[in-house]
């Protein structure tokens, strides 16, 4: 993957701690920003929106 790019919600004082995504024609990966060359999650396009669903149901704070 390449064209890393970090959330839209990584404001001031939070952009070292947040998600980048990179997009291809038919997966979207995710990785941490504090440690981009670990492992990352890699959904097929049609599965990414029911896992953001899923997340938002269940926020953690």
């Amino acid at each position: 993957m390449s064209n890393w790019r970090k959330s839209s919600y990584s404001g001031d004082g939070d952009g070292d701690n947040c998600v980048e995504i990179a997009t291809t024609a038919t997966h979207i990966a995710v990785r941490d920003s504090k440690s981009p060359t670990t492992r990352t999650l890699a959904f097929p396009v049609a599965a990414f929106t029911p896992f953001l669903e899923a997340l938002k149901a269940h926020p953690r704070h």
